[in-house]
């Protein structure tokens, strides 16, 4: 149930805080809206999850990274990789590392 809510809470979070907490799936006003603009902007244009129209993933300034916490990352810090994830937003179930530097498991469609 814990990551139930969790999953809801950072879902209505918005994308990538300021201070760096783990990603979520849902799109904000700041990201390209169009095709055209989303691959001027380096983006790949791709439906995702459960959102029934394409939508941009934007990369991650610091794909690759290594990190040990939430804000080591633009994105998410992966947890299984210890990398910052690769691209904004992100779908399926994965692993981040919050904060405190603790695993969370969570699933976004």
């Amino acid at each position: 149930m814990r990551y139930h809510v969790v999953a809801a809470l950072l879902t209505l979070a918005g994308c990538v805080s300021e201070t760096g907490d783990a990603e979520t799936s849902t799109p904000d006003d700041t990201r390209p809206q169009t095709q055209a603009a989303c691959l001027e902007a380096g983006g790949r244009w791709a439906p995702g999850g459960l959102w029934p129209e394409p939508l941009c993933f934007l990369p991650n300034p610091d794909a690759g990274k290594g990190c040990s916490k939430a804000s080591d990352c633009a994105g998410a810090c992966l947890s299984e990789s210890r990398t910052c994830s690769p691209e904004s937003p992100r779908f399926g179930c994965y692993g981040y590392l919050d904060e405190a530097g603790d695993e969370v498991v969570i699933c976004v469609d």
